[in-house]
């Protein structure tokens, strides 16, 4: 009966207890009236905490009755911190509106169309700064996107900065990569080189892949789709932060970051500098590299705010990547020696030295303008400039004995040549070899040029090596402006200008005479007997060719914007003028009028729509667009030289996606379906030719309509089953193909027709990219400040990199070789410690935690032979990816 009593009394107590307590709720927006999603709400002096739902709302209940501090935090604004008192019953606390941590990034982002959640109807992952931050240690800037659907990421040969990307198949020629909006895509021929950009993760406030058709404004080369990076604007509050870093093979890396705050006078400055250096992964692959980042911003009124923003990244860095006669090792070499193995670089003088070396600077600096000319309408325009000075270093010339010139297939032969037995260049004895001494097995002694005070001297295939170096060198400008008007509470009209003008010059100079007292230079028509004494930049020191690229491009774009209720919805049209002229010092006499070539122009644009539609937590959307794509610079000057080819044609791309997104308490996810042609391109192949009397000719054939035929099925999801863990799961399965077999007519140099030819490419797998990619992430947060990670990745249908128009195909029934499929396993945890006035964050990677081997890609397509037993598909160019490696990192923010 007592114990019946006291269980009453219990209950009646646990009730008057509950009735007694309080509840909290309340919405987080940001300044634009958007939701805050997955923002942290935290009631101070409790263990409660939660984080912002789809529509940015929070709640907490059971809180005993008193006063507490709310803090709600989320990257890229400044933090809440809001007294709250609780009694019984709820408590509402409306709508909290999070201001923008740094002045400007809001416009920034504007500019560079990022697209918005729920709201942008694309296929989209974001990164933040904090992230990124986090997960890329000692890997390369491109790497951290690798668990985004879609994504492939190798190392190359491994240099640092050699890094590639490859989006829904296409590779970095076909993506679109913009810095706060403004493409760097070479304006010549779309690549983009990473090593260029080695700063950017550390100054990266978002970056944002937009695949397909993408959100972007301008007509950019977004076959694949666009990577956005938004750098950090100058931030609101005043700091000072210190990093440093170490991991395997003596990496090394110091940050600082000083921040002004907004001051007094309107004015707020940030900047950050860096230093990274070590050996390389990959033998004799040492690099040092630098960074600097600097952001100033100027509030005059609530109408008209200027920001500047400055970044670059001076490094150099020795390379596996070879080409010509150094081009053939293959899979084989790596097994037997290891996949570290460089067979380009030995000792000089007791210090590392290699016949490829990349060095490069440069920076790029943006002024941005942004003026509220009302409450409807505003102007956000970017000027920018980047002067980009650098170039790569080869080998020229050749050792008389043909043993010591080149590299062998197999590598077998060691131990002779310009190799030691441990496959490093000799560069003492080549050195002693040019300056007249006799080596052993080098063919006897380096003969005088008599022409030349019987000095010691060597040319483009002369008895004897240098070192030169290919320089490709640029000035661009140009202006992007968006002007934006609200035409009322549904409707925005949004139109802009796009400017660019490109120099690009490109030569080669002796980087390197090696010993030797003289380099003859019989390239240039104008000077055929130009003996080089000088080395790296200087008066007269070219060789091999000399020519610039010139680029002037006008565009126009026009998107109207309709939102209403759940709905939002656009249509976009842009329009572009692509003008090309060559100037070639080198091959043209200099009173040649041919030598400058006149302006060739074309035309093309992209015109897309896009819907999409909020229910709940739900949400769909589509778009659709059809591009013109105008052709590339080497498209248009055939063989490198000033002749025009006048037939090319622009490319198009059609593209279609469905996607569809949840936002939940415990689940965030994204599922979409894509389709991509690309079409009308143009190959124009050399083919020998039997006539019906015997005779063999030369002739050209024109290959057009050759296109590709891309889809595919992409999920990303985040699962929050309980308060401490989180899952992340991306799964991409793609059909990436050749659409059809494509014929030609093959004409001789009369133009006379002398045969046909067909690409047999129908169902033909696109080659460089894995077409299905799995991850799995497990997110632990045992303890506040602490989050411990684990990620399984998985490659598959991974092909060889190959050309279409490669003689293989010109027979039915040629196959691409397939490379094993690969898992890895990384690892790593971060901890942040606030320390009073201090902040401290610790960081741990490790990649590729159990050393898995495992090739990455594949350069040359020959396929094993099913007849022999010999492995033929190891006779393949191509490289490993790297083994485990392992970085830590410390930050300090005061």
């Amino acid at each position: 009966m007592k114990k019946s009593f006291f269980t009453v009394l219990m209950f009646l107590c646990l009730a008057l207890t509950l009735s007694a307590q309080g509840s909290l709720k309340g919405t987080v927006m940001d300044d634009e009236g958007e939701a805050v999603i997955g923002a942290a709400v935290v009631l101070d002096g409790t263990k409660m905490g939660t984080v912002t739902e789809y529509d940015g709302t929070f709640a907490f209940g059971n809180i005993d009755p008193g006063t507490y501090t709310l803090k709600i935090s989320y990257v890229g604004f400044s933090d809440i911190s809001q007294e709250v008192n609780i009694s019984s019953g709820e408590t509402d606390l409306g709508t909290m509106t999070m201001e923008l941590s740094s002045i400007g990034l809001n416009e920034v982002e504007v500019v560079a169309s990022v697209a918005i959640d729920r709201k942008t109807p694309v296929a989209v992952s974001t990164l933040d700064g904090e992230e990124i931050s986090e997960l890329v240690g000692n890997q390369e800037y491109p790497e951290v996107l690798r668990k985004t659907p879609s994504i492939y990421v190798t190392k190359q040969g491994g240099g640092f900065g050699d890094s590639r990307i490859n989006v829904r198949g296409f590779d970095q020629r076909n993506t679109a990569v913009m810095i706060n909006g403004v493409p760097v895509n070479d304006m010549e021929n779309g690549w983009v080189y990473w090593s260029n950009w080695a700063g950017l993760s550390d100054v990266t406030s978002k970056m944002q892949v937009q695949r397909g058709l993408g959100a972007s404004k301008l007509a950019v080369a977004s076959v694949g789709g666009s990577i956005n990076i938004i750098t950090n604007a100058a931030e609101m509050d005043k700091g000072i932060g210190v990093s440093m870093s170490f991991g395997n093979d003596m990496y090394q890396k110091y940050g600082v970051v000083l921040s002004s705050g907004l001051m007094d006078n309107g004015w707020a400055i940030t900047a950050q500098a860096t230093h990274t250096r070590g050996d390389g992964y990959v033998d004799g692959t040492q690099f040092r590299a630098y960074s600097y980042f600097l952001s100033l911003s100027k509030t005059f009124n609530k109408k008209h705010t200027i920001a500047f923003t400055g970044l670059g990244a001076p490094q150099w860095h020795n390379q596996r990547n070879a080409a010509g006669r150094f081009d053939n090792i293959n899979l084989q070499t790596f097994e037997d020696r290891g996949i570290r193995f460089n067979h380009l670089w030995g000792n000089l003088n007791g210090e590392e030295f290699s016949f490829r070396k990349n060095f490069y600077h440069k920076p790029k600096f943006f002024i941005n303008h942004y003026w509220n000319v009302s409450d409807r309408t505003d102007i956000k325009t970017s000027a920018y400039v980047s002067v980009g000075r650098g170039g790569g270093t080869g080998p020229r010339g050749r050792i008389d004995n043909d043993n010591a010139g080149r590299i062998f297939d197999s590598f077998s032969g060691f131990g002779e040549g310009i190799h030691d037995e441990n496959g490093q260049i000799r560069w003492d004895d080549i050195v002693a070899y040019n300056q007249g001494q006799n080596v052993d097995d080098f063919g006897g002694v380096k003969a005088t040029d008599g022409d030349f005070n019987n000095l010691y001297t060597t040319t483009r295939s002369g008895d004897g090596f240098i070192r030169r170096a290919s320089m490709n060198e640029h000035n661009w400008t140009g202006i992007l402006s968006t002007i934006t008007h609200e035409v009322n509470d549904n409707w925005d009209l949004v139109t802009g200008i796009d400017g660019r003008y490109y120099v690009g010059k490109h030569y080669r100079r002796v980087e390197d005479l090696l010993g030797n007292d003289a380099y003859l230079s019989t390239s240039d028509v104008n000077n055929s007997n130009n003996y080089i004494t000088d080395e790296g930049r200087a008066d007269g020191n070219v060789i091999a060719y000399n020519n610039d690229g010139i680029v002037a491009w006008g565009g126009g774009f026009a998107q109207v914007e309709f939102n209403k209720n759940n709905i939002s919805w656009f249509a976009a049209l842009t329009g572009s003028q692509q003008s090309f002229k060559r100037i070639d010092y080198f091959a043209y006499d200099s009173n040649d009028e041919t030598r400058e070539t006149p302006w060739v122009t074309s035309y093309g644009g992209t015109i897309k729509t896009g819907v999409n539609y909020n229910f709940g937590i739900n949400n769909v959307f589509f778009n659709a667009g059809v591009t013109s794509r105008q052709p590339i610079f080497d498209d248009v000057f055939v063989g490198f030289t000033n002749d025009v080819e006048y037939g090319v044609r622009n490319q198009k791309i059609y593209a279609t996606e469905l996607g569809y997104g949840l936002r939940h308490k415990f689940v965030n996810a994204n599922l979409n379906l894509y389709y991509t042609k690309w079409t009308n391109r143009r190959i124009s192949q050399g083919l020998d030719v039997t006539l019906p009397d015997g005779t063999e000719v030369e002739g050209r054939a024109i290959f057009t309509g050759v296109a590709q035929r891309h889809m595919g099925i992409e999920l990303e999801a985040e699962v929050r089953p309980i308060k401490y863990v989180s899952l992340d799961l991306m799964l991409s399965v793609g059909d990436w193909e050749y659409a059809d077999n494509f014929d030609a007519t093959i004409f001789d140099e009369d133009q006379n027709e002398i045969g046909d030819a067909t690409i047999y490419g129908k169902d033909i797998k696109v080659g460089d990219a894995a077409q299905t990619t799995l991850n799995v992430g497990l997110n632990i947060y045992p303890v506040k400040g602490l989050k411990i990670y684990a990620d399984y990745y998985f490659a598959d249908n991974l092909y060889a990199d190959f050309n279409i128009d490669e003689s293989q195909f010109l027979s039915p029934g040629a196959q691409v070789a397939k490379l094993p499929s690969y898992s890895l396993v990384d690892m790593g945890f971060s901890y942040r410690l606030p320390i009073k006035a201090v902040d401290i964050t610790a960081i741990f990677n490790m990649n590729n935690v159990l050393d898995t081997k495992y090739i990455s890609e594949l350069e040359t397509n020959i396929v094993d032979d099913a007849n022999t037993e010999e492995n033929e598909f190891m006779n393949n160019r191509g490289f490993y990816g790297f083994g485990r490696t392992w970085n830590l990192g410390l930050k300090f923010r005061l």
